[in-house]
């Protein structure tokens, strides 16, 4: 599957638009992380917790997002963009999104 940010994907014309595809979790914060990140936040430095957290989910709504586009028959998912939302004071929403396309190549 390609992924990409571009509208458009150089070498390749766009012959079919699917529809927009999106992966979505919802993580909540476990308390020694946010103890961890709060004595961080005072003096200084990576929240490498919280950093770790993120890249995994990152990756778990982008593994969503291509499930739903193969699902659907497609080569790519152009425009690709991450979204994220505090949901009350401890969820955070991590959405990745794009457009499923066919595409062939040029």
């Amino acid at each position: 599957m390609i992924i990409s940010t571009m509208n458009d994907l150089p070498g390749y014309a766009v012959t079919e638009v699917l529809g927009e595809v999106f992966g979505l979790t919802v993580r909540s914060r476990n308390v020694g992380s946010q103890f961890g990140s709060g004595l961080k936040s005072m003096f200084g430095g990576e929240l490498k917790g919280m950093t770790k957290n993120l890249v995994a989910s990152r990756e778990e709504v982008i593994g969503r997002m291509v499930m739903e586009a193969q699902a659907r028959g497609a080569d790519a998912v152009l425009a690709m963009r991450f979204d994220t939302s505090e949901m009350g004071g401890n969820w955070t929403e991590i959405c990745a999104y794009g457009t499923a396309v066919k595409v062939r190549k040029l």
